[in-house]
């Protein structure tokens, strides 16, 4: 850098309006735990290392005399300052303006809902998992400057703010800069400066980032010999039985920048014909990414230590909550990210991993019953969507499924409880789906069910409505929807004590449903006296061949369905209502006005409105009036 580039006076700029309402909320934080900034910048750190070390695969001279990567913490109480130093891959100007001037991932208006909604003990989780941990430093310090030199470039740049709203860039000398990589300068506020005490920082490094794969030393005074605080041994190289459960959940946080525990860790090593090690956790809470339309994993890939990519597809999209890593030595260092997805080798550790995962899960679901509902509650909605997509392994996800049904109470059931008490004359897993368990439950279609103790699935997940339709059978015995077809209820017996079911309409009831038939032609394709009611005078249900009547509404609201299909009114011919109707309705008009009302009335039980909300208010009127009237 010339002198004449170093004397350039410094740009201002304004941060994006997300970023200056972001940093508003760290300036004026009421988090209780502010310690999260210090593990925030070491893991940035480290990731800067990472990809130093990657770039250096094709670019050796990256290096230099340099090879081995650190972070260096100064201490300086004196002057309330805390500097935390990589000589990772850097930033150039661009890079800097970039990184610590915008917000690029998604999610960011989310995360400051959810900290300005939520109380202050979970903004420190918060932070971590929206990936905006560097601004976190606001919270503890009132100023802070970024020196950063890029690799293998010959200037270095000054950002610096206040946290305010603006920050500048400006360049700076070469000598004044780390030889690569970047130094972060803290200048600490008041209540904070117990985080240029050793003591202090030494407490959060050990506690919080323990286990990153770069060694963290500390110096503490300035000028004083830096001594190590962590080795930076790769966790996942250590032998199964050497780390601790304390050890696992220190990393986990490191990787998964979140800080809840995992609630089941599988840590193997594959050896034969493609060797491997793989270090997985499935969180103890939902990542706030869950249902991400991009449905992306968040494992990295790693060849010989070296970290390649967060963006290989390492275990299947319904998987995607899982964290973790692989580390292979089958794959060559100088790969692209783009041959990696076409890797045949790829595909066998994703098939290796997700083997392992499952199984994991299986023998969690057998050996503690009460650890396995808190999984299934938090991801068992994603897991079904590989009932879905993985025809390999969908035996194994639908003897893992839990379902909430008719006879489950508060409780949640398996398929194998569920055919063990099925009748011994069921051919099939009856099931009904919806958007919520209330709705369902008050379903005029679960009558015939229930009267006859017959046990019906209650799935309330957006994903159910596909997966059942491929999931073919489970134990012998094919998924029916009860809003779809004939009930075929007649080849169940009632319990002993309740009456037995009409065999057929009497002669007027049935005169009625043939004139329903004729005069709703044009919204239904059938009227039939039904055996699924009991209660409820009216139900619709699908025809047989098509989709049942949630999944029309899903793909008619993603406007994947044009024209739905027209359902089928079933009329329940033992209802005192329809009786009454059946026998009085003489007069075209009023028989008219029932056949009407009665399908806006299947319509509302549905969950849907009526055809012409109008129409329905006269008829309605005018057969109050000849009630009245009577």
């Amino acid at each position: 850098m010339t002198n004449l580039d170093a004397e350039r006076p410094a740009e201002s700029h304004v941060f994006e309006a997300d970023v200056s309402r972001l940093l508003h909320m760290m300036v004026h934080s009421v988090y209780s735990d502010k310690d999260v900034f210090l593990r925030e910048l070491i893991s940035n750190a480290a990731d800067a290392c990472e990809k130093l070390r990657f770039e250096a695969i094709a670019a050796p001279n990256l290096l230099g005399s340099d090879a081995d990567s650190r972070i260096t913490l100064t201490l300086d109480e004196e002057n309330r300052r805390l500097i935390v130093e990589d000589n990772g891959i850097g930033m150039s100007r661009e890079e800097l303006i970039e990184a610590l001037g915008t917000i690029a991932r998604s999610g960011t208006r989310a995360f400051m809902e959810r900290i300005e909604a939520n109380k202050a003990g979970e903004g420190a989780q918060l932070i971590g998992q929206f990936g905006v941990g560097f601004y976190s430093c606001f919270m503890v310090a009132d100023r802070v400057d970024v020196v950063s030199r890029r690799a293998g470039a010959e200037e270095a740049w000054l950002w610096s703010s206040d946290g305010q709203g603006a920050y500048t860039v400006s360049p700076v000398e070469l000598a004044d800069a780390p030889a690569r990589g970047t130094r972060i300068t803290l200048n600490l506020m008041e209540d904070a400066k117990s985080y240029a005490a050793r003591w202090s920082v030494e407490r959060i490094v050990k506690e919080q980032s323990g286990h990153v794969p770069v060694p963290v030393s500390i110096i503490e005074t300035p000028g004083a010999e830096p001594a190590q605080l962590t080795d930076g041994t790769a966790l996942w190289t250590r032998s199964k039985n050497e780390v601790s459960k304390e050890d696992h959940a220190d990393f986990y946080r490191s990787l998964s920048g979140q800080y809840d525990e995992p609630a089941l860790t599988v840590h193997f090593r594959a050896e034969g014909r493609h060797e491997y090690t793989a270090l997985a956790y499935i969180p103890g809470a939902q990542p706030f990414d869950m249902f991400d339309p991009d449905r992306k994993g968040r494992m990295k890939l790693y060849v010989k230590r070296i970290f390649i990519t967060d963006e290989a597809d390492v275990l299947p999209r319904y998987l995607r909550f899982v964290r973790g890593l692989v580390d292979t030595a089958d794959l060559p260092l100088n790969v692209s990210r783009e041959m990696i997805q076409e890797s045949p080798i790829l595909t066998a550790i994703r098939k290796g991993v997700t083997s392992r995962i499952i199984t994991a899960i299986e023998k969690l679901a057998e050996s503690d019953a009460e650890a396995f509902a808190k999984v299934w509650e938090n991801f068992g909605a994603v897991l079904k969507e590989g009932i879905y997509e993985d025809g390999e392994r969908r035996t194994q996800l639908l003897s893992l499924t839990r379902f909430k049904t008719t006879d489950s109470g508060e409780e949640s059931r398996s398929l194998k409880q569920y055919v063990a008490d099925a009748k011994p004359e069921q051919s099939a897993i009856y099931y009904l789906t919806g958007t919520s368990l209330e709705q369902l439950r008050a379903s005029p279609q679960l009558e015939g069910f229930r009267a006859r103790g017959i046990e019906v699935l209650l799935l309330t997940d957006q994903i159910d409505s596909f997966w059942v339709m491929t999931a073919g059978e489970f134990e012998g015995k094919t998924f029916k929807s009860i809003t779809q077809g004939a009930a075929d209820l007649a080849q169940f017996a009632k319990p002993e004590g309740d009456a037995a079911p009409d065999s057929a309409p009497s002669a007027d009831v049935a005169t009625f449903i043939a004139y329903a038939k004729e005069k709703l032609s044009g919204e239904v394709s059938d009227v039939r006296a039904s055996d699924r009611l009991t209660e409820s005078a009216v139900c619709l249900v699908a025809s047989e061949g098509g989709y049942d009547r949630q999944m029309e509404k899903i793909l008619q609201g993603a406007g994947r369905l044009e024209l739905s299909a027209k359902p089928i009114l079933e009329i329940n011919p033992a209802h005192p209502l329809v009786k009454a109707i059946a026998a009085k309705a003489d007069g075209t008009a009023l028989k008219e006005d029932a056949a009407l009302l009665l399908l806006d009335q299947a319509r509302v039980l549905d969950g849907d409105k009526p055809a012409d909300p109008r129409a329905f208010a006269e008829r309605l009127t005018r057969l109050f009036e000849r009630a009245l009237q009577a």
